[in-house]
């Protein structure tokens, strides 16, 4: 019997799938090491039907949803005629990298996602620097900004969002932008030379992850969070106050409760105003406030769009042929926005466009620190939402743990500096498993954990 050869690996923390002979040394997306990774089934077969009664295939948007779903469909349609639309003139890269791109882990050439001759070979045509600006639904045309209108028989919509920027007075000031693209991340690296003190207006995973890479920086740096605590979606009251001493060691001053009144200054940013009244010094500004999908193409197009394209599980959208995929993709009300559920949302709609029939049925949430040198997971729910939910939490050897038990399921956690059970605690999560023998009387973290070391 001939040896099977894999190409597929996913990585157990966060789902990210890996092509190749061999899984990468340590997943790109949470860090997890290559001995973690595992055989993934390839979709699709190499006889399956093209995309569409020619293959004509435009995937718009070259983030990894978009790279993701040109791959996906290629598998399946060996036949398909694909595109690929980028607005960004450099080869698509790991957005998510960006922060460590910041702090100086990574470097642009290591930020790419695949060499340009990845796409020659496998016959994906690559538009770069290329801006959809009309969709015709009627014609089956996308119309380009610089005129040329392309025919499609299936359509991938992977525009992904935009940085939300509140309109605070004096936003308009320069040295105040985002963290979204290479750009952005080399403007900032340039405006902080000289030590210039930076605050980071969001304590959310992107503002701490900037934040934590302008420290490693030895820049001055502030972080703002509007709530009572650090990452009030993915951690509770107790491990919050936790993980701020942790932030707070790393040399990154924290204000918690913080609103801004205003970015002060003249024509550059001189400070932050708080609605306290106190005042920050800052000659460079980071907000990280959230994103807000990209729609215009879609309401131009008359899609079903509410915060998001809505799609169903297919990752159609109200054309049938249609999908989208990624940061402007709504499924079930959720708009995911973070790396893994794109990338495994491209890779459906991609295949599904080809003609196979995959369902997405959306995916726990799940979120790991990657820069701040900080262990951090945590999946699904948080805190108990009913007298019926079992909270089973403690602090052991220096380390936070926090278990959610919902009618005999692992509905979530939370673990903060031993992350080891990661992958077993999504697996149980994701897999419903049964864990009704944790709620059979009085149960501690202890107990947790040795059921969780038991799971295969």
């Amino acid at each position: 019997m001939s040896e099977t050869v894999v190409k597929a690996w996913v990585c157990p923390v966060c789902g990210y799938v890996h092509y190749g002979a061999e899984p990468p040394d340590e997943c790109p997306v949470c860090g997890a090491p290559k001995s973690d990774f595992e055989p993934a089934p390839e979709a699709g077969a190499s006889g399956a039907p093209a995309a569409g009664p020619s293959g004509k295939a435009l995937i718009v948007g070259a983030g990894i949803a978009g790279v993701s779903a040109a791959e996906a469909l290629r598998q399946v349609a060996p036949q398909a005629e694909i595109t690929l639309i980028s607005s960004d003139a450099a080869l698509p890269y790991y957005r998510l990298n960006l922060t460590r791109y910041l702090a100086g882990e990574v470097s642009g050439e290591q930020l790419v996602l695949h060499p340009e001759d990845w796409y020659a070979e496998r016959r994906i045509e690559l538009l770069r620097s290329s801006e959809a600006r009309q969709l015709d639904l009627a014609q089956k045309q996308l119309a380009l900004a610089d005129g040329r209108r392309l025919a499609y028989d299936q359509l991938i919509l992977t525009v992904g969002a935009r940085p939300f920027l509140p309109p605070f007075p004096g936003a308009h000031r320069k040295n105040v932008t985002a963290l979204r693209t290479r750009q952005e991340a080399d403007f900032i690296l340039q405006a902080c030379q000289g030590g210039r003190a930076c605050v980071c207006i969001g304590g959310g995973l992107l503002g701490l992850e900037t934040a934590g890479a302008l420290a490693c920086r030895g820049i001055p740096v502030t972080v703002l969070e509007n709530q009572a605590w650090l990452l009030p979606r993915q951690l509770n009251q107790a491990a919050g106050r936790l993980f701020q001493e942790r932030v707070r060691a790393l040399g990154i001053a924290l204000r918690t409760r913080a609103l801004t009144r205003e970015l002060e200054g003249d024509e550059a940013v001189r400070g932050v105003l708080l609605e306290d009244g106190e005042r920050l010094p800052a000659e460079v500004v980071v907000i990280s406030a959230g994103v807000r999908a990209n729609l215009d193409l879609a309401r131009q197009a008359g899609l079903e769009v509410k915060q998001g394209l809505l799609v169903d599980n297919w990752l159609r959208t109200s054309q049938s042929e249609v999908y989208a995929a990624g940061d402007v993709a709504e499924h079930r009300g959720v708009l995911y926005g973070t790396w893994a559920p794109a990338q495994m949302q491209g890779s459906i709609a991609g295949m599904n466009a080809g003609g196979q029939k995959v369902e997405f049925n959306g995916i726990a949430r799940a979120t790991t620190l990657k820069v701040l040198g900080i262990n951090l997971f945590s999946i699904g729910k948080i805190a108990p939402e009913s007298a019926a939910d079992v909270c089973v939490e403690a602090e052991l050897d220096g380390n936070y743990y926090c278990f959610v038990l919902r009618e005999g399921l692992l509905a979530g956690a939370i673990l903060l500096g031993d992350t080891s059970l990661a992958a077993k605690v999504k697996k149980v999560v994701d897999e419903r498993s049964d864990c009704s023998c944790l709620v059979q009387g009085r149960c501690e973290v202890k107990d947790v954990l040795e059921f969780l070391q038991g799971v295969g």
